[in-house]
Parts: structure tokens; C-alpha cells; sequence
């Protein structure tokens, strides 16, 4: 009789913790589970009303949706925590691979595998779970169907009757999670639709190359994403003091090497992760929140910032450090030449997630590009690494002669066998201390590398892809990210003065904030005769 008991008040303490834990980290409190979920209760009357035969059956699938709803309120709150956005039914599988990827670098293959592992054992575990209970609490009910029923109605009646200020005492948790999902599944659907007619309406298709970047002819133009480079990083309390200062002394840096800049913010359509869709925003001028979009606008024949530059009679190449496998995708952007990981050579140590310091990607730029004898005038598209998470170490500056091949910086203190509890094991202080020190070294880089190989006709865009993780900028952080032009030429930085951004590296609260997928337009525009 004890284990029996014992065994109905499991059964429900699991349903009753499915029904109304949260799918949103900040309502992830000790309050929350002191609601009454009204699901349960609806679930207690189909179980006192149905026919046996019937009644069987809706149990199993009650017990079954409680425990998908529950799997997805725990996809919600990993997606929160990380991307500040819930888990997408539709489109965010992908996400998967790049994900387990990253627990490769950063915990090991085994812990990989281990996760990947429990994470198959928890939902399939929930699953049968909350069909056990859900079975074993409907026996129960019909077993004492009046002692039931009055206890469903005095909770029903509590919940009407009772309020507590501050404190919702009914939950619908899983009711709206589910409905949102659904909602979510036909908008995915039929976004696919209004995205492929979006873009396939490209003003720029059909301009020719003598009229495109006219204002730019004879300059190298490097698009630097800064990784993980956000607002939050100019106005956190914790990271203003540390990233702000950087971003003065770069610009007086740069100033006294005849160089101005200008600053703005774009929108990111991403937070947290997802590189690969705001660069492919910013250089398709599409809006690229979601890996549907992504392969869709690759299907597409949208002509990019590489494929303007290069129909311009630039050479274009990408230059990309996190590409470590084959990227058949890269087709799209229209380069010249791909630089993947292991085509740069490095063989030095790993940084954190990065496979490479950024001073070396530079470095390994200017040499086989920038070098070359003969060349023409360059574009490039350059993410840089060394601020992507999980920071637990930073490579320090070295003499830009002194790069050679990346073996200098085995005499540092690299991160090869650092896990990651770098982050979730550490005070939030302290991770934002590291991704500081991370970002500050990218942004310095970036600088050095103008002071250092700099001429009259270079023009650098320097721009962040997304914020970082949630945990780094606190709730509600937004998604806008600076974005910088840098140059010795004062007729560039004339042509862009109708955007109103504000002088320096540094943009401040009243900068102007476009979405990202303004910025292809607006540039085509600003360096050549707009489109017809």
C-alpha cells in the first residue's frame, strides 16, 4: 500500500511539474510551480466523463502530448538561455549539427556523444513517463471518482475565487506552449512562400558592373563580422568599462594614422548563435532568421556584396576561419576564392572554440591577397573568430612579422584543454570578464591590422554578426549590433554622411539602428548610381 502511494504521488508530481514548468527562462522561479495548471484539471473531468473504452485511449494521448509539451518547454528554455528565442519545430533541426559540433571542440567527442546521448534518453524517458502517470493518476481518479470530482471542483473553484496580487495562481503553461508551436509550424510554413518571392524581387539583378561601386574603384573593401560583437558590449554595466575604452583609444589610434570612421547599429535577425544567417543577411540583403530562409535564399539567384564587387571587376574572396568542413553552400556568395580553415595554414594552438587567432587570419590575408603581385583591387568578407564562445582564453598580440605560420603562439596560454565550464560553471561576472577580453583583443586586431597594412585605398566595414548568449547580456538585450566603415579617404565617409552615423568606432544610445538586411541596398547605393 505505501509503494502504491508512493507511486501516485510520483505520478503526480511529474504531471503536475510538465504542466506547468515554464518555457521561458525568466519565468523559470520557484513561484512558478505554485500555480494550479488547468489542463490537469480538464484532463480530471474527460477521465470522469468518458466511457471506458474511450477513456483509455485519451489518457494514453494526454500522457503522450504531456510529455512532448513538456520536451519542448525544455528545447524553449536551452533555445532561450542561448538564443533569447524559443525552439522552432521547423526549422531548428539543423541546428543540431552545429551544436553537437560544438560540444566536440569544447568538451571532447566522448562528452558529444554522452549528450547526445541523454538528450535522446530524457525525451524518450519523458514520453513514457508521463503515459505511466497519466495512466496510473486516471486509475486513481476512477477508483475514487467522487473524492475526485470534489476535489476538481473546489480547485476550479479556488482558482476563480482566489487571488493572490503578484501571484497568477492558474497556469495554461503547456496549453499556450502547444498553441504557440502550432502557430509557429503554419507561420514557418508559410514563410517559406513570402521569403522566396522576397527574394527574388532584387532591384540590383540586373545593374550592370560599370555602374555598380563606381564611388569605390580602386579600393581594397574588407567586411570584417566581429563574432559576437553586440550593443550589450557598449552598454552592459559590466562590459561598457571594459569594451568602450578600447573602442576610444582605437579611434584615436586610427585618427592619428590619417584614418576616420564612422558608427551605427544594425539589427541582427539573430542573438546568441547562428553566425552563418546574419552574415548571409547583411551580404544578401534578405532578412536571414532562420536555416529555411537560408536554404531558400542559396536556391535563389540574389546577387550578393561579393557578387557585386566581383561583377564590378573586383576579386572577391571569403576568408573564413570557421569552415572547417566542406562548405558547397559557399557557391552562392559568388567569390573568387574561399579560404576555408584548413586552407590557411595555421599550426598553431586553438583558442577557445576558434580554430585559429584573428591576428593570424589577417595576417594570412595580406600575405596571399593583399601581397599578390599583380592584383587588382580586392574584397573580402572576413568573420572573426576569437570572440566566439566559450572565451576561457584570449591569444595575446604579436608583431605582425613575427605571425609566420601560427606556431608563436604556442608559447601562450592556449585553451585546447579547457571545457566548458569556462562558462555555465563560472559566476556570470566572470564569463563576461572573458568574453571582454576576447572581444577586446578582435576589436584591437581589427585596428592594428589598419595602423599595420593600412594605405590610402583601403576601406574596412567593421560589423558584429549577433549578441551574445543571454547569460552574458542579461534579459532583453536586443539584437542590434555596431557596425563601423574606417578609411583615409574623406570622399568615402562624405558619400555615407546621410546615414547620420556618428563619428569614431564607438556609437552612442542615439546612433541610428537599421535592420541588417538594409545594409546591402543602402551601400550599393551610396558607392554607385542607385538601381533603376
Amino acid at each position: 500500500m505505501t509503494r502504491g502511494r508512493a507511486a501516485t504521488a510520483l505520478a503526480a508530481l511529474l504531471v503536475f511539474a510538465a504542466l506547468v514548468l515554464p518555457a521561458t527562462e525568466e519565468n523559470l522561479n520557484p513561484l512558478a510551480f505554485l500555480r494550479l495548471p488547468v489542463e490537469g484539471l480538464l484532463a480530471a473531468v474527460l477521465v470522469l466523463v468518458l466511457p471506458e473504452r474511450v477513456r483509455r485511449v485519451a489518457v494514453v494521448a494526454c500522457g503522450v502530448l504531456a510529455g512532448v509539451v513538456a520536451i519542448l518547454k525544455i528545447a524553449d528554455l536551452g533555445f532561450d538561455a542561448v538564443l533569447n528565442r524559443p525552439f522552432d519545430l521547423v526549422l531548428d533541426w539543423y541546428l543540431l549539427g552545429p551544436a553537437v559540433d560544438y560540444l566536440d571542440v569544447t568538451l571532447g567527442a566522448a562528452a558529444a556523444v554522452g549528450a547526445v546521448v541523454a538528450a535522446v534518453l530524457l525525451a524518450a524517458g519523458l514520453l513514457v513517463l508521463t503515459t505511466w502517470a497519466a495512466l496510473r493518476l486516471s486509475r486513481v481518479a476512477v477508483r475514487h471518482r467522487t473524492t475526485t470530482a470534489r476535489a476538481v471542483l473546489l480547485l476550479a473553484v479556488v482558482s476563480i475565487l482566489v487571488t493572490v496580487p503578484g501571484l497568477p495562481l492558474v497556469s495554461t503553461s503547456s496549453a499556450t506552449v502547444a498553441a504557440d508551436h502550432v502557430r509557429q509550424v503554419q507561420a514557418g510554413l508559410h514563410d517559406q512562400r513570402v521569403f522566396a518571392e522576397q527574394a527574388a524581387g532584387d532591384p540590383f539583378r540586373d545593374v550592370a558592373g560599370e555602374r555598380l561601386l563606381t564611388a569605390l574603384r580602386g579600393k581594397d573593401v574588407l567586411i570584417t563580422f566581429v563574432e559576437s560583437y553586440g550593443r550589450s558590449a557598449l552598454e552592459h554595466p559590466e562590459l561598457a568599462p571594459r569594451i568602450g575604452p578600447a573602442l576610444d583609444a582605437g579611434t584615436t589610434r586610427l585618427r592619428a594614422a590619417g584614418y576616420g570612421s564612422r558608427s551605427g547599429f544594425l539589427t541582427s535577425p539573430v542573438a546568441g548563435a547562428g553566425s552563418w544567417l546574419a552574415q548571409a543577411t547583411l551580404l544578401s540583403g534578405l532578412w536571414i532568421d532562420n536555416q529555411l530562409r537560408y536554404h531558400t535564399l542559396l536556391a535563389s539567384d540574389r546577387l550578393t556584396l561579393g557578387g557585386a564587387f566581383r561583377r564590378a571587376r573586383w576579386r572577391a574572396v571569403g576568408v573564413l576561419p570557421g569552415i572547417t568542413e566542406a562548405w558547397p553552400e559557399g557557391r552562392f556568395f559568388d567569390y573568387d576564392r574561399i579560404y576555408a580553415a584548413g586552407d590557411l595554414g595555421y599550426r598553431g594552438p586553438r583558442f577557445g572554440y576558434a580554430t585559429m587567432p584573428d591576428q593570424y587570419t589577417l595576417a594570412t590575408f595580406q600575405r596571399t591577397e593583399r601581397q599578390a603581385p599583380g592584383r587588382g583591387p580586392l574584397m573580402a568578407a572576413i568573420p572573426l573568430v576569437t570572440s566566439h564562445s566559450p572565451w576561457p582564453a584570449a591569444p595575446r598580440p604579436v608583431p605582425w612579422d613575427a605571425v609566420g605560420d601560427g606556431a608563436v603562439f604556442h608559447s601562450m596560454p592556449a585553451s585546447d584543454n579547457q571545457r566548458m565550464d569556462s562558462i555555465f560553471g563560472s559566476e556570470p561576472a566572470a564569463v563576461r570578464a572573458d568574453y571582454a577580453q576576447s572581444l577586446r583583443y578582435s576589436l584591437d586586431t581589427v585596428v592594428s591590422y589598419v595602423e599595420t597594412h593600412g594605405d590610402d585605398n583601403l576601406v574596412v566595414v567593421m560589423v558584429g554578426d549577433h549578441q551574445p548568449a543571454q547569460f552574458v547580456t542579461g534579459d532583453n538585450a536586443g539584437k542590434d549590433v555596431p557596425v563601423s566603415i574606417i578609411t583615409r579617404d574623406r570622399e568615402v565617409l562624405d558619400r555615407i554622411s546621410g546615414w547620420a552615423w556618428e563619428d569614431g568606432l564607438k556609437p552612442g544610445p542615439r546612433a541610428p539602428v537599421w535592420p541588417m538586411s538594409a545594409f546591402r541596398d543602402r551601400f550599393l547605393t551610396a558607392f554607385g548610381p542607385p538601381a533603376a
